[in-house]
């Protein structure tokens, strides 16, 4: 299970790093103070400094467990064996250092300036207002957002099982509704150079595989109740088995949703079955 990330902390860390990005991969230390009024644990600054790595938002050298207890702070002095510390200002017993965590080295990927570029241009409000505000917000990648908000572990299951609830969706509906959808999807999936990921929502929506898509357009829309729904996307989207498709479909209803205008959603609302309609309604 993912921990609950905040773009406030998203964004120090972000920024942070990229202070010294001129020397490519540089030493980067987090203290104390870069973080005061947040609110946070080990495991918190761990755990996000662990989805940014992992997601490919930093490129960093680093080593530890990512959701850490106080068991897991080092009580030597040797960067050598040990490339960030955690110091006692958490309240560690044998913190060593007066900082909280260093790297040996990290920098922004290409995909984490991005993701800065888009936070400057509109600063998380949590930065004033303290930390609540998680990080699957406007400003994040569609696939991101899919992942994250569904609990799995790899981008191409956050496509595939999008892809799946798309289609489900997409044959309860007429295609002129369908259209209308599409053409508020314009936005690109995951900004990558990984082209098995290059495609903008809509491509998704309308579906990549020609075939489906095809037979999409040709059919009368299929009443599917809200068990087969779930079945549908248990069964074809290749759902980690830890995962249930009710949080999934959640997933990619939130993310679609911050896509959308409030007519289109409506819109979609029409169109599904009880259970499903519901979880449409909670996602956000």
């Amino acid at each position: 299970m993912p921990i609950g990330l905040r773009e406030d902390v998203a964004y120090i860390m972000l920024k942070k790093i990229h202070e010294g990005d001129g020397q490519g991969k540089h030493p980067v230390g987090f203290t104390e103070t870069d973080f005061a009024g947040r609110d946070l644990s080990i495991s918190d600054i761990l755990g996000h400094l662990d989805y940014l790595a992992q997601k490919q938002f930093i490129d960093a050298e680093f080593t530890g467990n990512a959701y850490a207890n106080q068991e897991d702070v080092p009580s030597v002095v040797d960067s050598d064996e040990v490339d960030f510390r955690i110091a006692n200002s958490f309240g560690a017993p044998d913190g060593p250092l007066p900082h909280l965590i260093t790297f040996k080295r990290a920098q922004l990927t290409e995909k984490g300036l991005k993701m800065l570029e888009k936070m400057e241009a509109n600063p998380p409000k949590a930065l004033e207002e303290g930390p609540v505000v998680p990080i699957a917000t406007k400003d994040m990648p569609f696939l991101e957002k899919v992942m994250l908000k569904g609990d799995l572990e790899d981008i191409f299951d956050a496509r595939d099982i999008a892809e799946v609830v798309f289609r489900t969706m997409r044959d309860m509906m007429t295609n002129e509704a369908s259209d209308r959808v599409a053409d508020e999807l314009h936005t690109e999936a995951e900004p990558t150079e990984d082209k098995a990921l290059q495609n903008e929502i809509s491509d998704l929506w309308t579906d990549t595989n020609p075939i489906v898509s095809f037979l999409s357009r040709v059919r009368p829309p299929l009443i599917i109740k809200s068990d087969t729904f779930l079945f549908r996307i248990r069964q074809e989207s290749g759902l980690p088995k830890d995962v249930e498709p009710e949080t999934v479909i959640k997933a990619v209803f939130a993310a679609t949703k911050d896509e959308l205008s409030e007519e289109r959603i409506q819109e979609i609302a029409g169109f599904l079955p009880d259970k499903i309609l519901e979880l449409w309604q909670q996602a956000k």
